[in-house]
């Protein structure tokens, strides 16, 4: 919308941008004297920061911003180089954070925040948020309305004081969920790279016969999703900037075995270990016809 051109990268076995494609294409592009990439924006998905020292490197050595989509992430850390923990969202230029309803730590309807230490960046932020206003009917620039209702702020503010203990049951389920999967051959759990914390927005597996295990599930009441089925190269909206199938090979490998298991704090041992069983259930019998 800032009237950029989005340049995308293959992700890694842990759902995150792969840095080795970043530093391929930043070396590519800057050989043939094309310098005029501005920004690299990594997102923390389904909830593990993605590989921030490296990313960082990177930016320093090119010159670049680094913005953090950190909308699924609230709360997940990384490990810096000098042993110290550092919050996903906090270590880029800025921070981008999603309160929607069905995020970790979500208002009563749309809503987000956007955090920086550049006081320069934040000012402009301030202005574009409010109509390009810092100061009432006073418009240095031209902006949108981007102001978060009251209501939600005052919703964020009480949930807030809970999102350190949801946070801590989320991590739980996920290790109970490794630990029951642990033997099912056909399913790959989450792999949460060392140096990181998971806040486990979603749990999301890779499995054999995706959809065949999807509607087998919902058929048995296990609510279950699809985050993402389709790469963003290949959506029509992105149709312009010339990507066709294969050239990402590992996000379009991953679309079409992903599978997000129910998650969320009030999540019960029983209900997990039902999800489970159904889950054995159907590799079980996957040479049966009635599957």
């Amino acid at each position: 919308m800032c009237g950029a051109t989005p340049v995308f990268v293959d992700c890694d076995e842990y759902f995150n941008i792969d840095v080795s494609k970043v530093r391929e294409i930043l070396e590519s592009r800057f050989t043939i004297h094309d310098s005029r990439f501005t920004a690299l924006i990594p997102v923390h998905l389904y909830g593990q920061p993605a590989d921030m020292i490296n990313i960082i490197y990177l930016a320093k050595e090119n010159n670049l911003k680094v913005i953090e989509d950190a909308c699924q992430a609230h709360l997940a850390a990384w490990q810096m180089a000098n042993g110290k923990w550092q919050m996903a969202g906090a270590a880029g230029d800025a921070g981008a954070f999603s309160f929607f309803p069905g995020k970790n730590l979500g208002a009563y309807g749309e809503a987000g925040a956007t955090v920086t230490n550049d006081d320069e960046l934040y000012a402009k932020m301030v202005q574009i948020h409010d109509h390009g206003s810092a100061r009432r009917y006073v418009h240095d620039t031209v902006g949108h309305n981007y102001r978060m209702e009251a209501i939600q702020g005052a919703v964020l503010s009480i949930k807030l004081k809970y999102i350190e203990a949801w946070t801590k049951l989320r991590q739980g389920h996920a290790a109970l969920y490794d630990e029951l999967l642990k033997d099912v051959d056909e399913i790959i759990t989450p792999r949460v790279k060392e140096g990181r914390t998971h806040s486990y927005h979603l749990y999301v597996v890779r499995c054999k016969r995706r959809d065949e295990l999807k509607e087998f599930l919902e058929q048995q009441g296990v609510a279950v999703g699809l985050h993402y089925p389709i790469p963003l190269h290949l959506q029509r909206a992105y149709s312009h900037l010339g990507y066709h199938k294969g050239d990402f090979p590992v996000a379009e490998k991953l679309a079409g075995e992903i599978l997000s298991l129910p998650m969320f704090p009030e999540l019960t041992e029983e209900q997990i270990q039902y999800v489970t069983k159904k889950i054995n259930d159907f590799y079980a019998l996957k040479g049966n016809s009635h599957v």
